[in-house]
């Protein structure tokens, strides 16, 4: 990944309609060794409250996965829930859930992701041209549900330009071996007049059962039924004690793991000087496996011999289903006070059911609504700034036997502004976001209102040039959602009871982050450290008890303290012939413990130290790259954790771009896993028995005309 000259232009960019969010930036990845930018007209030096990756281009199809978490673990301070290869949101400096973002061009994803690892993100990243990852204070202005960071995901859906010849056309589509995936993805643009475009796009992923490298079952679960293998002998059932030690010793294909997903669209746009007005509708539909957790609680001499709880017959599988519709708006206001009038709305009707075997076992709906209205101001001697106004509607249900909350609404209004003051080589940043937060559940008598109020303040100074220091402190407050305060039951895909509390106050913390930026011709080097302090932090853990004969896992709430860094440096190491020689390493490590009343415990599911290490050459034509991931051992975790072995991946790969103009085609050919190690990643709920891919060969072909 190439590293951004201004990671805070993002800011530009959140507090901006996604219109223009690519101005300035090719629309093809080409290896010209320009910078990306990221980057609105009236901010200049936003990188102290926000900081971003970019994945586009060859980078994103190279990286490109079924589920948007898995598709940007090589970021830095990014890793995944991965609960299933259909199933994967991303971990941002170890947040997860209630406190990561999942935008779709700066409108939330309006599904049920945020609401449990089991749920996929409604967005196929083959129908994604751009990935922004925003991390720092300043993303609370996406909401207060973006403390952990935002990813924000842009398409062509709703038209941003006209077309250079009139009819523009993107395609990708590809095979990878794991887990025998095929996958395409295609749009077109067509301008219709001068000022009007069209566009249609849609997708495609098959997958089947993926296959692991190493072992299936994490050392806990193979020492459980190795050990219930032992008395099964003991006790004379010698078949079942074959079954038991089989299953202990599973390799390979890692069952009801198998995915299909399709996915539909079109859009309209008026684009002329005076500003844009677009329109789009879009349906996405999945269907994935969710693994099972193997039972290790036999009762050899019982009647009931399976154990566990009973949740039909048959694996579970989801079906998901979206219909979203999305409007966006710009006007240009001209040389006053204020510069540009922004409008940003979606409206999704979104279902998925939890199917036990053929039968139907719970049925999750979500209706919503989200819509921005933002003012941004010209440059006035150096000051600049936006301002605006946000309001979200969620109406959530879940019907069946095992629906584990209660029926709810959430609306949320907030109000926010960002300011930037420049004087020389100084620069001042100030962000507020003012929010209501109103949770409802009729069915059992329960209301409460939130009020909450962020702010962020920040300085950076121009040591000299290409080299840039910032520091920030901020103040967040989030209000605790609908499944941290109503939870209350058995669920079956994460095969486990879960139990809200009702009376959970605010959510709040004291942040601090320090960045060093240096950008030259040869090399790019990012700093990255933060610290939050929480008080009444919300995290849910296992208790040791059952319910139904399932683990329960429970909110709490305490204080707590997060902290880390995030380290990224490339350098031009030499130049061969026509290929330039570029080395780059990335790595990021988040700490979390839960403070006050005598505890010290670690916070659960929080990703260990990780360095990826890679060395390019690249040319016009043709890229080709090795790189090695280490991931240590995570031994810090809370109570009833199991601990995560750390492991070594290599990957390589090789791009080709074989007509004149290489931005045109791009053909590339990836292995990853190469020694097919076992890895799992500790954040995920699932990672003692879902671990990641084995060696998996990808082959990829993306065309732009």
């Amino acid at each position: 990944m190439r590293l951004l000259p201004s990671a805070s232009l993002t800011l530009a960019l959140m507090l901006s309609a996604p219109a223009f969010a690519q101005d300035g930036a090719s629309d093809d990845d080409v290896h010209t060794g320009d910078a990306i930018v990221v980057t609105a007209p009236y901010v200049r030096s936003l990188d102290i409250l926000g900081n971003v990756s970019v994945v586009e281009g060859d980078e994103l199809a190279r990286d490109i996965r079924g589920q948007i978490g898995d598709t940007l673990t090589r970021q830095p301070g990014v890793s995944a829930t991965s609960f299933s290869p259909g199933a994967s949101r991303p971990v941002l400096r170890g947040f997860s859930g209630e406190r990561v973002k999942i935008l779709t061009d700066g409108i939330g994803s309006i599904d049920a992701s945020n609401t449990s690892a089991d749920h996929a993100v409604t967005i196929d990243p083959l129908t994604v041209e751009r990935v922004e990852i925003l991390r720092g204070p300043a993303v609370l202005l996406f909401g207060s549900q973006a403390i952990g960071g935002a990813v924000n995901l842009f398409d062509r859906r709703i038209p941003r330009k006209v077309p250079a010849d009139h009819v523009h056309v993107d395609a990708i589509g590809g095979y990878a071996t794991a887990a025998n995936d095929r996958n395409i993805g295609s749009s077109i643009d067509v301008a219709l007049s001068p000022q009007i475009v069209a566009h249609v796009d849609g997708s495609w992923r098959k997958t089947g059962d993926t296959r692991s490298g190493g072992f299936v079952y994490a050392p806990d679960i193979r020492g459980d039924l190795l050990h219930l293998a032992e008395h099964a002998i003991e006790d004379g059932h010698a078949d079942e004690a074959a079954e038991l030690t089989a299953q202990a010793n599973k390799r390979g294909k890692i069952d009801n793991t198998q995915s299909e997903t399709w996915t539909a669209g079109g859009g309209l746009s008026l684009i002329n000087d005076g500003g844009q007005l677009g329109i789009s509708i879009g349906y996405f539909d999945t269907d994935y496996g969710v693994p099972d957790r193997p039972d290790t609680a036999h009762d050899h001499g019982g009647e009931d011999e399976e154990g566990g709880h009973d949740h039909g017959e048959g694996p579970v599988t989801i079906g998901m289903k979206q219909w979203r519709a999305d409007l966006r708006g710009e006007v240009e206001l001209g040389d006053g006070f204020f510069d540009k009038l922004r409008i940003r709305a979606g409206f999704a009707d979104y279902k998925h059911t939890e199917f036990e075997g053929e039968e139907v076992g719970t049925i999750f709906t979500n209706q919503g609504v989200e819509s921005r209205i933002e003012l941004a101001q010209n440059d006035r001697g150096g000051w600049r700034g936006a301002s605006g106004v946000q309001y979200s509607h969620r109406d959530f249900n879940a019907v069946g036997e095992e629906a584990f909350v209660p029926r709810n609404l959430t609306d949320q209004f907030a109000l926010f502004t960002l300011q930037e003051y420049t004087a020389g080589p100084l620069g001042l940043e100030a962000a507020a976001r003012y929010e209501k937060t109103s949770v409802r559940a009729q069915t059992v008598g329960f209301d409460r209102d939130f009020d909450s109020f962020s702010g962020a303040l920040g300085v950076t100074y121009d040591i000299f040039e290409g080299a840039k220091f910032g520091i920030s402190a901020s103040r967040a407050v989030r209000a605790p959602s609908a499944e941290e305060l109503l939870s209350n039951g058995p669920h079956i895909a994460t095969q486990s009871f879960e139990v809200g509390d009702p009376n959970l106050k605010r959510e709040s913390n004291w942040g601090a982050e320090a960045s060093f930026k240096l950008k030259s011709d040869a090399f790019n080097l990012s700093l990255t450290g933060y610290s939050n302090w929480f008080d009444n932090f919300i995290y849910s853990a296992a208790t040791g008890a059952e319910e139904d004969e399932l683990p329960v896992f429970q909110y709490f709430q305490r204080d707590a303290r997060v902290y880390g860094f995030e380290a990224e440096a490339s350098a031009r190491l030499a130049q061969i012939g026509g290929f330039n020689i570029v080395g780059d390493v990335t790595a990021d490590m988040t700490r979390a413990k839960i403070k006050g009343a005598g505890l010290d415990r670690n916070v659960p599911r929080i990703p260990p130290l990780r360095v990826l290490g890679g060395l390019e050459a690249q040319s016009e034509r043709l890229d080709a790259r090795v790189e090695v991931e280490w991931t240590d051992d995570q031994a810090r975790v809370a109570q009833f954790e199991t601990p995560t072995d750390g492991f070594t991946l290599v990957n390589a790969s090789l791009s080709w771009r074989p007509l004149p103009d290489a931005r045109h085609l791009t053909l590339s050919l990836s292995a990853n896993n190469i020694f097919d190690v076992e890895a799992r990643r500790h954040a995920s709920f699932t990672k003692d028995y879902v671990p990641l891919a084995g060696r998996d060969f990808r082959l990829t072909a993306r065309a732009s005309f």
